[in-house]
Protein backbone atom coordinates (compact mmCIF):
# COMPACT_ATOMS: atom_id res chain seq x y z
CA UNK A 1 0.00 0.00 0.00
CA UNK A 2 1.65 3.29 -1.05
CA UNK A 3 1.15 5.73 2.29
CA UNK A 4 -0.90 4.94 5.62
CA UNK A 5 -1.64 6.85 8.25
CA UNK A 6 -1.13 5.27 11.79
CA UNK A 7 -2.35 5.30 15.09
CA UNK A 8 -0.94 4.43 18.46
CA UNK A 9 -2.41 4.98 22.06
CA UNK A 10 -0.55 5.46 25.33
CA UNK A 11 -3.15 6.56 28.07
CA UNK A 12 -4.42 9.90 27.68
CA UNK A 13 -2.26 10.48 24.61
CA UNK A 14 -2.93 9.57 20.91
CA UNK A 15 0.05 9.60 18.43
CA UNK A 16 -0.99 10.06 14.51
CA UNK A 17 1.87 9.32 12.31
CA UNK A 18 1.74 10.55 8.39
CA UNK A 19 4.11 7.18 6.41
CA UNK A 20 4.54 7.17 2.85
CA UNK A 21 8.89 6.74 3.48
CA UNK A 22 9.40 6.57 -0.23
CA UNK A 23 8.28 10.04 -1.09
CA UNK A 24 8.90 11.54 2.35
CA UNK A 25 5.79 11.20 3.93
CA UNK A 26 3.63 12.87 1.27
CA UNK A 27 -0.03 12.33 1.42
CA UNK A 28 -1.44 10.29 -1.07
CA UNK A 29 -5.82 10.56 -1.46
CA UNK A 30 -6.49 7.75 0.86
CA UNK A 31 -3.98 9.27 3.41
CA UNK A 32 -6.08 12.51 3.45
CA UNK A 33 -9.29 11.08 3.73
CA UNK A 34 -7.81 8.81 6.67
CA UNK A 35 -5.96 11.36 8.67
CA UNK A 36 -9.44 13.29 8.42
CA UNK A 37 -11.28 10.20 9.66
CA UNK A 38 -9.16 9.25 12.22
CA UNK A 39 -8.49 13.15 13.83
CA UNK A 40 -12.58 12.94 14.16
CA UNK A 41 -12.56 9.77 15.99
CA UNK A 42 -9.81 11.06 18.56
CA UNK A 43 -11.73 14.42 18.71
CA UNK A 44 -15.08 12.42 19.89
CA UNK A 45 -12.98 10.50 22.08
CA UNK A 46 -13.55 12.23 26.02
CA UNK A 47 -10.65 10.48 27.28
CA UNK A 48 -7.78 11.82 25.56
CA UNK A 49 -5.85 14.28 26.45
CA UNK A 50 -4.08 15.17 23.55
CA UNK A 51 -2.71 14.44 20.44
CA UNK A 52 0.50 14.19 18.55
CA UNK A 53 0.72 14.51 14.80
CA UNK A 54 3.95 13.29 13.23
CA UNK A 55 5.59 11.66 10.47
CA UNK A 56 7.10 8.19 10.19
CA UNK A 57 10.59 7.56 10.71
CA UNK A 58 12.83 10.78 11.10
CA UNK A 59 13.31 11.95 7.65
CA UNK A 60 10.76 14.06 7.19
CA UNK A 61 7.09 15.14 8.55
CA UNK A 62 5.61 15.64 5.16
CA UNK A 63 6.64 16.48 2.23
CA UNK A 64 3.05 17.83 1.04
CA UNK A 65 0.38 16.06 -1.41
CA UNK A 66 1.69 12.66 -3.49
CA UNK A 67 2.05 14.70 -6.71
CA UNK A 68 2.61 11.41 -8.34
CA UNK A 69 -1.18 11.20 -8.18
CA UNK A 70 -2.26 14.73 -9.75
CA UNK A 71 -2.06 13.31 -13.41
CA UNK A 72 -5.31 11.05 -12.24
CA UNK A 73 -7.06 12.57 -9.59
CA UNK A 74 -6.19 16.24 -9.61
CA UNK A 75 -6.07 17.01 -13.42
CA UNK A 76 -8.82 19.26 -14.01
CA UNK A 77 -10.55 22.41 -12.31
CA UNK A 78 -13.11 20.15 -11.38
CA UNK A 79 -10.83 17.61 -9.38
CA UNK A 80 -8.89 20.23 -8.27
CA UNK A 81 -11.79 22.00 -6.61
CA UNK A 82 -12.59 18.58 -4.98
CA UNK A 83 -9.26 17.84 -4.00
CA UNK A 84 -8.45 20.60 -2.15
CA UNK A 85 -11.63 21.80 -0.37
CA UNK A 86 -12.82 18.30 0.31
CA UNK A 87 -9.78 16.18 0.70
CA UNK A 88 -7.24 18.91 2.06
CA UNK A 89 -9.41 21.35 3.80
CA UNK A 90 -11.16 18.34 5.24
CA UNK A 91 -7.61 17.29 6.92
CA UNK A 92 -6.92 20.67 7.63
CA UNK A 93 -9.99 21.38 9.49
CA UNK A 94 -10.53 18.22 11.25
CA UNK A 95 -6.61 19.11 12.74
CA UNK A 96 -7.73 22.70 13.49
CA UNK A 97 -11.24 21.43 15.40
CA UNK A 98 -9.71 19.12 16.95
CA UNK A 99 -11.17 19.08 20.81
CA UNK A 100 -8.14 18.28 21.99
CA UNK A 101 -4.77 20.37 22.25
CA UNK A 102 -2.84 18.84 19.10
CA UNK A 103 1.08 18.87 19.15
CA UNK A 104 3.10 18.89 16.14
CA UNK A 105 6.31 16.87 16.30
CA UNK A 106 8.76 17.66 13.32
CA UNK A 107 11.63 16.34 11.80
CA UNK A 108 12.66 17.25 8.34
CA UNK A 109 10.43 18.12 5.66
CA UNK A 110 7.60 20.32 6.48
CA UNK A 111 6.01 21.56 2.83
CA UNK A 112 3.01 22.37 1.47
CA UNK A 113 0.10 20.30 2.58
CA UNK A 114 2.81 19.15 5.28
CA UNK A 115 3.34 22.40 6.77
CA UNK A 116 -0.53 23.46 6.41
CA UNK A 117 -1.32 20.45 8.92
CA UNK A 118 1.79 21.40 10.81
CA UNK A 119 0.07 25.19 11.50
CA UNK A 120 -2.92 23.55 12.33
CA UNK A 121 -1.77 22.29 15.42
CA UNK A 122 -1.84 24.08 18.87
CA UNK A 123 1.56 23.65 19.42
CA UNK A 124 4.61 23.23 16.80
CA UNK A 125 8.04 21.26 18.58
CA UNK A 126 10.71 21.09 15.98
CA UNK A 127 14.07 19.39 15.92
CA UNK A 128 17.03 21.79 13.65
CA UNK A 129 16.64 19.44 11.07
CA UNK A 130 13.54 20.47 9.54
CA UNK A 131 12.62 22.81 6.60
CA UNK A 132 10.02 24.49 5.58
CA UNK A 133 8.04 26.38 2.74
CA UNK A 134 5.31 26.22 0.55
CA UNK A 135 6.87 25.96 -3.07
CA UNK A 136 4.02 25.58 -5.58
CA UNK A 137 4.84 28.40 -7.34
CA UNK A 138 7.54 26.40 -9.16
CA UNK A 139 4.83 23.90 -10.11
CA UNK A 140 2.56 26.66 -11.35
CA UNK A 141 -0.11 26.59 -9.05
CA UNK A 142 -2.38 28.51 -6.47
CA UNK A 143 -3.11 28.15 -2.88
CA UNK A 144 -6.41 27.40 -2.43
CA UNK A 145 -8.78 29.81 -0.94
CA UNK A 146 -9.32 27.38 2.44
CA UNK A 147 -6.04 26.52 2.93
CA UNK A 148 -4.94 30.13 2.60
CA UNK A 149 -7.11 31.26 5.04
CA UNK A 150 -6.05 28.31 7.57
CA UNK A 151 -2.12 29.53 7.22
CA UNK A 152 -2.74 33.21 7.62
CA UNK A 153 -3.93 33.40 11.42
CA UNK A 154 -0.57 32.22 12.20
CA UNK A 155 1.93 33.42 9.77
CA UNK A 156 0.67 36.62 9.04
CA UNK A 157 0.45 38.80 6.07
CA UNK A 158 4.06 39.53 5.67
CA UNK A 159 4.97 35.89 6.40
CA UNK A 160 2.65 34.26 3.58
CA UNK A 161 3.52 36.69 1.03
CA UNK A 162 7.23 35.77 1.19
CA UNK A 163 5.76 32.05 1.77
CA UNK A 164 4.21 32.03 -1.58
CA UNK A 165 5.55 34.34 -3.76
CA UNK A 166 9.20 33.85 -3.33
CA UNK A 167 8.41 30.26 -2.83
CA UNK A 168 11.86 28.64 -1.33
CA UNK A 169 12.62 26.26 1.68
CA UNK A 170 13.87 27.69 4.43
CA UNK A 171 15.74 26.07 8.07
CA UNK A 172 14.23 25.94 11.42
CA UNK A 173 15.84 28.62 13.10
CA UNK A 174 14.08 30.98 10.41
CA UNK A 175 10.80 29.05 11.44
CA UNK A 176 11.31 29.93 14.80
CA UNK A 177 12.35 33.48 13.93
CA UNK A 178 9.21 33.66 11.57
CA UNK A 179 6.92 32.56 14.67
CA UNK A 180 6.39 29.96 13.21
CA UNK A 181 7.38 27.22 16.00
CA UNK A 182 6.42 26.90 19.51
CA UNK A 183 10.19 25.55 20.55
CA UNK A 184 13.20 24.36 18.44
CA UNK A 185 15.20 21.74 20.02
CA UNK A 186 18.15 19.09 18.71
CA UNK A 187 16.99 16.84 16.65
CA UNK A 188 18.14 13.96 19.65
CA UNK A 189 15.99 15.30 21.97
CA UNK A 190 12.76 16.42 20.20
CA UNK A 191 11.34 13.01 21.27
CA UNK A 192 12.47 13.59 25.01
CA UNK A 193 10.94 17.85 24.35
CA UNK A 194 7.52 16.44 22.86
CA UNK A 195 7.13 14.01 25.42
CA UNK A 196 7.70 16.39 28.16
CA UNK A 197 5.11 18.99 26.34
CA UNK A 198 2.90 16.06 26.33
CA UNK A 199 2.71 15.63 29.90
CA UNK A 200 2.88 19.27 30.84
CA UNK A 201 -0.77 19.04 28.40
CA UNK A 202 -2.16 15.60 30.79
CA UNK A 203 -1.44 17.37 33.85
CA UNK A 204 -3.94 19.99 33.01
CA UNK A 205 -7.50 19.49 33.36
CA UNK A 206 -8.88 18.52 30.31
CA UNK A 207 -12.31 20.27 30.40
CA UNK A 208 -10.17 23.69 30.43
CA UNK A 209 -7.91 22.94 27.84
CA UNK A 210 -11.20 22.10 25.70
CA UNK A 211 -12.70 25.30 26.48
CA UNK A 212 -9.56 27.13 25.72
CA UNK A 213 -9.17 25.90 22.56
CA UNK A 214 -12.90 26.72 21.86
CA UNK A 215 -12.76 30.56 22.99
CA UNK A 216 -9.99 31.03 20.77
CA UNK A 217 -11.60 29.89 18.03
CA UNK A 218 -14.46 32.05 19.14
CA UNK A 219 -12.56 35.37 19.23
CA UNK A 220 -10.46 34.66 16.06
CA UNK A 221 -10.82 36.95 13.34
CA UNK A 222 -13.20 34.96 10.55
CA UNK A 223 -13.46 36.29 6.61
CA UNK A 224 -16.19 36.97 5.17
CA UNK A 225 -17.44 34.23 3.30
CA UNK A 226 -16.33 33.46 -0.30
CA UNK A 227 -18.65 33.59 -3.07
CA UNK A 228 -18.99 30.57 -5.57
CA UNK A 229 -17.49 32.73 -8.42
CA UNK A 230 -14.29 33.79 -6.13
CA UNK A 231 -13.90 29.85 -5.25
CA UNK A 232 -14.34 28.84 -9.18
CA UNK A 233 -12.03 31.54 -9.82
CA UNK A 234 -9.06 30.15 -7.78
CA UNK A 235 -8.83 26.75 -9.82
CA UNK A 236 -8.30 28.70 -13.25
CA UNK A 237 -4.40 27.53 -13.05
CA UNK A 238 -5.70 24.43 -14.32
CA UNK A 239 -6.63 26.39 -17.92
CA UNK A 240 -3.04 27.43 -18.17
CA UNK A 241 -0.11 26.46 -19.85
CA UNK A 242 2.18 26.85 -16.90
CA UNK A 243 0.73 24.71 -14.62
CA UNK A 244 1.16 21.95 -17.18
CA UNK A 245 4.99 22.95 -17.69
CA UNK A 246 5.68 23.15 -13.72
CA UNK A 247 3.57 19.99 -13.12
CA UNK A 248 5.67 18.33 -16.14
CA UNK A 249 8.85 19.24 -15.20
CA UNK A 250 8.23 18.62 -11.45
CA UNK A 251 7.47 14.80 -12.99
CA UNK A 252 10.10 14.08 -14.82
CA UNK A 253 13.09 16.57 -12.48
CA UNK A 254 13.35 18.90 -14.61
CA UNK A 255 13.38 23.16 -13.91
CA UNK A 256 10.26 24.30 -15.57
CA UNK A 257 10.72 27.39 -18.12
CA UNK A 258 7.14 29.32 -17.12
CA UNK A 259 5.98 31.67 -19.97
CA UNK A 260 3.20 33.77 -18.03
CA UNK A 261 0.00 32.67 -19.99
Amino acid sequence: MSGEIFLTREGPVATVALSNPPKRNALTVAMWRELTAVIRRLSADDTLRCVVLRGAGTAAFAAGADMAEFATVRNTAAQGKAYHRELVYGALRAVGECRHPTVAMIHGACAGGGLELACQCDLRIAGHSARFGVPINRVGFAIAWDELAALLPLVGRAVALEILVEGRMWGAEEAEAKGLLTRLVPDGELAAETEATVQRICAGAPLVARWHKQFIRRLAPQPAPLSAAEIDANFDYFDTDDYRIGYDAFINKQKPKFQGR
